[in-house]
């Protein structure tokens, strides 16, 4: 049996020259950034450095970074510290109805405690209607928060427009760019972010790190509370294996752009096109074009997403019926009935995400393994 890992979405495998990097600061370079010796002071310089050459990459300033634990500690740092230091300017939050689990509920979190939020909807493909999105921006809105990408569709927002309509209303805007490095050349500056969001496993780097971009012209109130590191907005001794580990595998990410899109778009459009052709009934979720090139997100008609999950699961092969931050609730996906799916077909997907590691052979015993998986479980199905 063949080992194939569809699901980069979820987390990729460890670039080994990012984990080479990260050896050296486990075993020699340990010293604590805060503490006051030689050793702590290198690392402390490690860091500013770092931060300068993540800033170079999104065209922000290095003293906006704040390193977190992971991306789902960002947002919610970025929209509850946002949302809770502004009250005198309003009450009101935008999230959009596709927005990644940790977003949706920080949104309910502070629902709870008296403020106001609205859900942007989106078209069939997955895009956001601008058009109500500006009806429900209010003078009281304080931020509004759209995803750079869909962590299970893969689409891809106008970050330009959406922000250009934002700040025409007086409000601020996020976006959870997690699902978009290194698909996307992001440009805090020219597009207008005040606060951005990456994770460090999206990308072949460590597990347990992540990273915001914050706009420090604005108010922000910390999330967690301690020592007083990254200037009080992040409390916690420094991950510096972890900090190495996600800087030196965003740089490797934009210096190897070009032949990783090439190699993953090819291999994903090799991937669809065969399923397009020797299955039938199968649909592709979101738009096709404004998408990441390692994402295709297919409808299985009649079929459990689930069952075909675990079928190709016992063959070696490993993919997603959604996020992966959700999977243990096998709720229905939130995304796809944002779309417009049937309430029939919301249990029918599969989400397979392709990466650097991946080659052709793995994509035909995948294509194989589906065929037989789709046409057993249909032949058990009820419906017809």
């Amino acid at each position: 049996m063949k080992e194939v890992y569809l699901d980069n979405a979820a987390t990729t495998k460890i670039d080994p020259r990012v984990f080479a990097k990260m050896k050296d600061f486990y075993f020699n370079h340990y010293g604590n950034a805060s503490s006051i010796h030689f050793m702590g002071q290198a690392n402390d310089l490690e860091i500013s450095q770092r931060k300068e050459k993540i800033a170079k990459i999104f065209n922000g300033q290095a003293e906006d970074i704040v390193f977190t634990g992971s991306a789902t500690e960002a947002n919610n740092f970025i929209i509850k510290g946002v949302m809770r230091a502004n009250r005198q300017k309003g009450n009101h939050l935008i999230v959009s109805a596709i927005e990644h689990p940790c977003v949706m509920n920080s949104a309910r979190d502070l629902i709870s405690e008296g403020f106001e939020v609205d859900f942007a909807p989106v078209d069939s493909r997955g895009l956001i209607k601008l058009d109500e999105l500006e009806k429900l921006i209010r003078p009281e809105t304080v931020l509004v928060s759209i995803m750079a990408a869909n962590n299970e569709i893969g689409v891809i927002q106008d970050l330009a427009e959406i922000s250009r309509l934002v700040h025409s209303k007086g409000a601020y805007f996020h976006t959870d760019a997690v699902q978009a490095i290194p698909y996307l050349k992001i440009d805090i500056k020219k597009l207008n972010i005040d606060y951005l969001t990456i994770s460090a496993h999206k990308f072949y780097g460590p597990l347990g790190v992540g990273l915001a971009f914050i706009n420090r012209k604005i108010k922000i109130k910390a999330l967690i509370t301690g020592g007083g590191q990254e200037n009080n907005l992040r409390s916690g001794t420094y991950n510096m294996p972890g900090i190495v580990g996600l800087s030196e595998a965003l740089l490797l990410a934009y210096k190897e752009r070009a032949s990783y899109i090439k190699k993953v778009k090819s291999l994903r459009n090799y991937l669809w096109q065969r399923i397009k052709k020797e299955i039938p009934d199968v649909v592709l979720n979101g738009d096709f074009v404004k998408r990441t090139p390692n994402n295709i997100n297919v409808l299985f008609r009649r079929i459990e997403g689930e069952a075909i999950l675990m079928d190709l699961s016992f063959k070696g092969i490993c993919v997603s019926t959604g996020s992966a931050c959700s999977a243990v609730n096998l709720k229905v996906s939130s995304v796809l009935r944002s779309i417009g799916l049937v309430e029939d077909n919301l249990n029918s997907n599969i989400r397979f995400t392709l990466g650097k590691y991946n080659t052709k052979a793995e994509i035909d015993y995948t294509v194989k393994c589906l065929k037989e998986t789709v046409k057993r479980l249909r032949a058990f199905s009820p419906i017809k």
